[in-house]
């Protein structure tokens, strides 16, 4: 198997044990690397009325995974989440940007409101 095809499968088991996590925390996941005209959103989930979407990264820490989402990648998931939420007619809903880190061995951290939504790490 070459190392792409590594990467991929084991950004799906991240992403897995992430919704998993979520669902277990009493998030109600509404989807899974959702499109967007914006690009993908790892997960979108619902809890207690806001709208959270959550970029999942297999990293090895907490510090690369922050430092891996540029300010870019954080404005196309503000968008993301927008568009879903008027997809979903959600749109009043208050916005989270949150970031599950999986780290070797399955151990994640998830970090609430990760990004602040003007576009800079909280």
């Amino acid at each position: 198997m070459n190392k792409r095809r590594r990467a991929e499968r084991a950004g799906r088991l991240a992403e897995t044990l992430a919704a998993l996590w979520l669902t277990c925390k009493g998030y109600r996941v509404l989807a899974r690397r959702a499109r967007t005209p914006y690009g993908e959103v790892d997960i979108a989930a619902l809890k207690a009325g806001v709208l959270v979407i959550v970029e999942v990264k297999n990293r090895a820490t907490q510090e690369a995974a922050l430092a891996s989402v540029g300010a870019y990648q954080r404005g196309r998931l503000l968008r993301a989440a927008q568009h879903l939420g008027q997809r979903w007619r959600i749109g009043a809903a208050p916005i989270r940007l949150d970031l599950m880190v999986v780290r070797p061995g399955g151990y994640l951290r998830h970090v609430r409101g990760a990004f602040r939504l003007d576009d800079g790490p909280m």
